[in-house]
């Protein structure tokens, strides 16, 4: 599955998790990743409003490849991909599914100097049955 970068964190993710369906988000501490995989992490939050999906985190690389930072805006107005469709479909999928998604259809950035090869969304859980959070780790690389 996918790139070493993006097989680290579901490798971590898995073994957060245990023998649960999804660990939580007290279970995740960045500094147990590898560093190089910081900057293309996101933590989104599931909200019962019409936001359905906040951005929480936003990690320095993925600020660089959309050309601002969406922390705080929902994915309905700050996605990144193809289309608000798609992207809201991608995160329906993992909270309906309770389920890693692997996304691999290579997405360029608005500026043309990055390409985002993969993403995987990961399903995060406080009450372990909810998906309350969603880790997402997205391989960009610089496009000469």
């Amino acid at each position: 599955m996918g790139r070493p970068h993006t097989q680290a964190v579901y490798r971590y993710w898995q073994a957060k998790r245990g023998d649960r369906l999804m660990p939580s988000r007290a279970d995740i501490d960045p500094t147990e990743l590898p560093p190089e995989v910081l900057p293309g992490i996101c933590l989104i939050e599931v909200v019962s409003d019409a936001r359905r999906y906040v951005y929480r985190l936003v990690g320095t690389l993925d600020v660089e490849v959309r050309g601002k930072d969406p922390t705080g805006d929902s994915v309905l107005e700050a996605y990144f991909g193809p289309s608000r469709a798609e992207a809201i479909a991608h995160y329906d999928q993992v909270v309906s599914t309770r389920a890693p998604m692997l996304d691999q259809v290579p997405i360029k950035a608005p500026s043309g100097r990055f390409v985002t090869d993969e993403a995987i969304f990961l399903p995060l859980s406080g009450d372990g049955i909810h998906v309350d959070k969603i880790l997402v780790y997205a391989h960009s690389r610089l496009v000469l």
